[in-house]
This record gives structure tokens, sequence and C-alpha cells, in this order.
């Protein structure tokens, strides 16, 4: 694999340091930051780690409900 050298300031240097985790490649961390974009099918495996309680989802659905049935949530079809 080919490396490339960039100068970076000082500033942009410690911005850059802190957001490393330990182990990671200062490559690595630029890959995961810049190298692609966030699909939807990446957002559902995100999702699907995630557990609700009971209480959260009825929440979740409870506002769902209120928005749809708010004067601002309604249209004209």
């Amino acid at each position: 694999m080919a490396v490339k050298t960039i100068p970076l300031d000082a500033e942009a240097y410690e911005a850059l340091a802190r957001q490393k985790r330990p182990g990671q490649s200062f490559s690595e961390l630029i890959k995961e930051r810049f190298g692609r974009r966030t699909t939807a099918a990446d957002l559902l495996r995100i999702a699907a780690d995630f557990k609700f309680s009971e209480a959260t989802l009825d929440a979740i659905e409870e506002q769902i409900r209120a928005r749809s049935e708010s004067p601002a949530g309604a249209t004209d079809e």
C-alpha cells in the first residue's frame, strides 16, 4: 500500500489525535470518518444492536401517533 505524507499544523494534529481511539492508526481514523458515506443499510445494521425497553418503544409509538394526529402533520390528499 502506498503511503503519502501530509503536513498538519499542531492544532490540526491535536484535533485528529483527540478523536483517535487507543490502538487506532490515523489512517484508520481518517478512513472511518471520511472514507465513505453512511447508507441506510449501515444505519439498519447499527440500529439492530440497540436494545430498547418496551416502555421506550411504547413512548416512541405514542409520539408517532400524536404527530400523525396533529394538524401540523395533516396532508391534503
